[in-house]
């Protein structure tokens, strides 16, 4: 969570340097705005007049949740965005569409080229941008339908009622790349789309809110106790983890999406909570013994107690940390936040709920659980009452 020092700077492998490199550094959401702002949208106006479509930066890509740099330009990054067109004689209209943007984009859009390599196998199908030429544009524009670009990212059918199922296994990171990002143009109604995914629903946020007290109250005495069995290795593993589950409280408490492990911490620092739940963090981190840890994780565990009861989602809880049952490890006592909470929430289908589990989100960070659609699809059968019943 420390900066990395100025005077430490990161090699660049790269030899002589890519055109690209030499060009002023735009965002990348800017640039996609520009792209179809001055080449796609008038492309399409003049070659299909009246064509109903969408376009916007939505999906992969640290630029589209504005967290793209000049680092971020080797791949997946340049003038690219999603186009959306009407589902009805789709294969036909895409296929014109695509051969008119091959021909009509130009070679390059302020210093950068819209022509991108073919998809590279041993890297999961990543593409970069070519240096800019004459001739047909391998672009990066990708020309889907409003109802397949839900379902290819988050597995949802968009004609269909979301229920909690759905809400628990959507990664995280898909939901923020899906609502974050701009939209340059809009016949189809995909802003209407995103608006339904903006924020967890009032229930669920209030159960995934318990849930995540519940991780804290789990582990928060075992800080102390592994330190007084003699393990100084796990209790500063227990204190970094419990340092992680704070931030995705913060971020749960101001309703907002996180981002996963990459831009997790620069994320964070965009909350209001950051400025006061910052120096702890980095004090869990850098503690150079128990007492300082314990201190750092206890001023954290407050400030997220005052945090939560400003929301007056149930009677006050205790803002100051206590010990555990006579023992001299001192606790905000999750568990009981978490308790108080979840029996608040009037509705049945949360109750239905096997247990304080929470979302995929809060019981594993597995890159190809939560990165997989069809992982998602399967894991649904966990929070129904029909897989609860036959287990």
């Amino acid at each position: 969570m420390a900066e990395r020092a100025v005077s430490e700077p990161i090699r660049d492998p790269s030899q002589g340097g890519e055109p690209w490199q030499s060009a002023p550094f735009i965002p990348g959401r800017e640039l996609s705005r520009l792209f179809y702002l001055e080449v796609v949208g008038p492309i399409l106006r003049r070659q299909f007049p009246g064509l109903a479509h969408s376009a916007a930066l939505i999906g992969y890509g640290s630029d589209t949740i504005g967290l793209d740099d000049a680092r971020s330009r080797d791949h997946m990054w340049g003038p690219r965005m999603v186009l959306l067109l009407p589902e009805e004689d789709f294969a036909a209209r895409s296929a014109a569409v695509d051969a008119a943007l091959r021909a009509g984009l130009p070679p390059s859009l302020r210093g950068y080229s819209t022509s991108f390599s073919a998809p590279d196998p041993s890297d999961g199908g990543v593409r970069g941008m070519l240096p800019a030429a004459p001739g047909p544009v391998n672009h990066l524009i990708r020309i889907t339908t409003l109802p397949a670009v839900f379902e290819d990212e988050l597995g949802w059918d968009t004609r269909r009622t979301l229920g909690a199922a759905d809400w628990l296994t959507f990664s995280e990171h898909r939901l923020l790349t899906m609502t974050s990002g701009g939209v340059w143009h809009d016949d189809l109604g995909l802003e209407a789309v995103r608006a339904r995914l903006a924020y967890y629903p009032e229930p669920l946020w209030k159960y995934l809110l318990a849930c995540q007290w519940a991780r804290i109250g789990q582990e928060e005495p075992f800080v102390g106790r592994t330190h007084e069995a003699g393990d100084e290795t796990g209790s500063r593993i227990l204190a970094a983890k419990l340092a992680r589950v704070v931030m995705g409280l913060a971020f749960l408490l101001e309703k907002r999406y996180a981002p996963y492990s990459k831009w997790f911490g620069t994320g964070f620092k965009r909350l209001a909570l950051a400025p006061a739940l910052q120096p702890h963090l980095d004090g869990v981190l850098d503690a150079a013994g128990y007492s300082e840890r314990e201190a750092h994780l206890c001023a954290a565990y407050e400030i997220c107690a005052r945090a939560f009861n400003t929301l007056g989602l149930i009677p006050p809880v205790p803002e100051q940390v206590s010990y555990f049952f006579g023992r001299p490890f001192k606790v905000i006592w999750g568990g009981r936040i978490a308790d108080q909470l979840f029996a608040s929430i009037p509705d049945p289908e949360i109750h239905s709920l096997p247990g304080l589990i929470g979302s995929v989100n809060q019981f594993s960070d597995s890159t190809d659980l939560l990165e997989s659609v069809a992982c998602s699809l399967r894991l649904r059968a966990l929070y129904t009452r029909e897989s609860q019943e036959t287990s």
